[in-house]
């Protein structure tokens, strides 16, 4: 790693750092995991990690992979029904969000993660979906994209991890939507971000770039 890098790498968290070394473990014991395509994730934040999203551990084995920093990823309010459970997502850096309303506070709250120079980690599809893969993908994601002008990260998990079966975790090459954000913040850009990042996504299926 370059002294660029390494000078760039994003301070610890101890319950992050936790997190990465419980899924490095897993990983190489009950549920293994191969990584390809991690140099693409070594560019300078702040950007946009884009996934498909076939797990509950999804976040955690994703943002493993970001050697030099530590994600903020976007999940549902429905994961903070308890006290003890919201108070740990709150420390693994997650911003919650209302996904049956206009949630102008967890928009916000992305907008600043990116402001002040973090990862954003978001689902498109906006749920989990085991049996199918960028099939359809929420709105939210692309005008956030859009608003914030950085490049997005995309992120193919091939299977949900499940015991003493390989789940392979592809990076891709970061998708520049300058053009797109300079056609102004719409539905119908909105609509066009989508489809560049099903296909990114999809691309990687094939090994990635």
């Amino acid at each position: 790693m370059s002294e660029k890098q390494t000078a760039a790498r994003e301070k610890r968290t101890f319950w992050f750092t936790a997190a990465r070394r419980l899924i490095w473990v897993l990983g190489h014991t009950i549920y293994p995991l191969r990584f390809h395509g991690r140099e693409y994730a070594d560019l300078d934040a702040p950007f946009i990690l884009v996934s498909n999203h076939k797990h509950w551990l999804d976040p955690l084995i994703i943002g493993s992979g970001i050697r030099r920093y530590e994600v903020r990823f976007l999940g549902k309010k429905e994961l903070v029904k308890t006290r003890v459970g919201a108070w740990l997502l709150n420390k693994l850096h997650m911003i919650v969000v209302d996904r049956h309303n206009s949630d102008l506070k967890a928009m916000r709250e992305c907008m600043n993660v990116i402001r002040q120079g973090h990862v954003l980690g978001i689902f498109p599809e906006g749920t989990r979906c085991r049996n199918t893969t960028m099939e359809h993908l929420e709105t939210g994601c692309a005008f956030i994209a859009l608003r914030a002008k950085v490049p997005l990260l995309p992120v193919l998990i091939d299977r949900p991890v499940r015991p003493f079966r390989l789940t392979r975790v592809t990076y891709g090459p970061p998708i520049d939507i300058s053009d797109l954000a300079a056609e102004g913040i719409n539905a119908e850009t909105a609509e066009k971000l989508n489809e560049r990042i099903r296909a990114s996504i999809l691309s990687l299926s094939d090994g990635g770039a």
